[in-house]
């Protein structure tokens, strides 16, 4: 993809997508909502940003999850305005995007269906980036057999299930274990469209993946110490295309504490102080989400690729996050901890 020619398809679209991203919230904007004392002043300070008047048909008292919605839709409207207004291959980028969100959401009508659950009222809580057309079909399953048979022929993400899942597996698995396998094969697949495309968007987004495998082979190993998930099964569920691939993710398939979980980063500069106790007292999640921020900053200071499109997403996901924490701060009258949000600009 040459520099010389991106603009002619996606250069409208790299402008709005830089559009939107100016409208990102910054450090003084969150200082003004911290001083809310109110749900309703909060919506206050809001409307005053490029949220605008997402709350004006909200009556009071607000909820903080009716805020997380309102501000999940508006960034849903953004992304889908992206995505009809694409040409190839950035409509098949904006896909790959969304495949996170088609997984979080089988996964959901799966543990609905193995627990005799309603999905129809699933349905309601299923990511909207994650929606399909045929996702209804799904709903129609009544045992996991029925169910991993129309994910088969309906969905994007079959050739994920037929790669490393059978209907058997669906019915005797932990269901945590069948998140993890279909994220390693969306990442990994993911991964190399974006070298296929070459150019600046195989290098910034290999280092937006890169560290997304990391930090999903970091939590898998340490979610599964003390569990019946065997050394070897762990092993399978890691991701091979990140910094730690080969050896960093071969030595934590064999540990069994934190401790040595933080001996095999310490090699690897950029983690390293993800286990530093003593310079933030902030969880490992937390730092992860920082990292991911930085990455997602820098991003931008690049142009003619389509990982500013990923990033965009990434930052206001982490922004609604921020909104949130602070709504619910306010809420439950914490607001010694109303500044623990991780600023983005």
């Amino acid at each position: 993809m040459s520099p010389l020619t991106f603009n002619i398809s996606h250069g409208y679209l790299e402008a709005i997508v830089r559009g939107f991203k100016s409208g990102i919230l910054t450090s003084a904007q969150y200082l003004n909502m911290a001083q809310c004392e109110s749900l309703d002043d909060l919506k206050l300070q809001l409307s005053s940003t490029d949220y605008g008047n997402f709350l004006q048909n909200e009556p009071s008292p607000l909820a903080t999850t009716t805020i997380a919605e309102k501000a999940r839709e508006k960034l849903v409207d953004e992304f889908q305005y992206l995505r009809q207004n694409a040409s190839e291959p950035l409509s098949t980028f904006l896909d790959y995007i969304t495949y996170g969100y088609m997984i979080d959401n089988i996964i959901l009508l799966i543990t609905g269906t193995l627990h005799e659950r309603d999905t129809h009222e699933l349905l309601e809580r299923c990511h909207p980036l994650g929606m399909f057309d045929s996702i209804a079909a799904l709903c129609v399953a009544t045992n996991v057999s029925e169910l991993y048979n129309t994910v088969m022929v309906e969905t994007p993400l079959a050739p994920y299930f037929e790669k490393c899942l059978s209907a058997h597996d669906l019915d005797e698995m932990n269901i945590e274990i069948i998140r993890n396998t279909l994220y390693k094969a969306y990442i990994e697949d993911f991964y190399e469209f974006c070298k296929e495309l070459g150019g600046e968007t195989a290098e910034v987004m290999s280092e937006l993946l890169e560290f997304e495998a990391d930090r999903r082979v970091i939590n898998i190993t340490i979610n599964s110490f003390n569990t019946e998930l065997t050394k070897d099964d762990r092993a399978k569920l890691f991701p091979t295309c990140g910094k730690l691939y080969p050896d960093g993710i071969a030595k934590l398939a064999k540990v069994d504490e934190i401790d040595q979980v933080k001996a095999i980063v310490e090699p690897y500069g950029e983690y390293r102080r993800f286990f530093d106790t003593l310079s933030s007292d902030r969880s490992l999640e937390d730092r992860f989400f920082e990292h991911e921020v930085h990455l997602n900053k820098k991003s931008f200071l690049q142009q003619f690729h389509f990982g500013v499109f990923y990033a965009f997403l990434r930052l206001k996901e982490q922004e609604i996050r921020n909104i949130v924490w602070i709504a619910e701060c306010i809420a439950q009258y914490q607001k010694e901890r109303i500044n623990d949000y991780i600023t983005i600009f």
